[in-house]
């Protein structure tokens, strides 16, 4: 019984020790050329200025060729892959469409509605700035700024 609960221990502390790694990055692992979109099976490589993440708290990331079809995943990942839950998600990470450098996206603002396209058409611009998106949405005719808790499925179904 005591050696049991010593590999529990064991195991819980490696486990937190891996999502605070994992939630420590600064970027995620990049795509290699062989990393899909788990939505439309594009290959992400092609696409670096709008490449989209997931990583669990196991560190598994899943790769995504833009945001929308990130969402499009976070909002029905048993969709796409029934073992894993949204509160298995340590971290979730966007391009900022000014700078490129991937930053968080639980934290970026998304412009929805503009005439900017990403590689499958019509797409959520993220920003790491709200300043940014209202300036980008003012020139590109958006509609509108969202937060992550604000995007839905109907809202994404526009965009196909």
């Amino acid at each position: 019984m005591r050696m049991k609960r010593t590999w529990l221990m064991v195991w819980f502390i490696s486990m937190g020790l891996v999502y605070q790694a994992v939630a420590a990055q600064k970027a995620p692992p990049a795509p290699s050329a062989e990393s899909k979109c788990q939505v439309c099976g594009m290959f992400v490589a092609k696409y670096p200025d709008w490449t989209g993440v997931i990583v669990y708290k196991d560190a598994t990331p899943v790769y995504f060729d833009g945001p929308k079809d990130l969402f499009t995943y976070y909002l029905d990942s048993g969709k796409y892959d029934p073992a894993r839950k949204r509160s298995d998600i340590a971290a979730l990470y966007v391009k900022d469409y000014y700078s490129l450098n991937f930053i968080d996206g639980r934290k970026a603002f998304y412009v929805f509605g503009s005439d900017v396209n990403g590689p499958m058409g019509r797409e959520l611009v993220p920003f790491a700035k709200k300043a940014d998106a209202e300036g980008f949405l003012h020139d590109h005719k958006g509609m509108k700024i969202l937060r992550i808790g604000e995007i839905t499925a109907a809202m994404l179904k526009t965009l196909d």
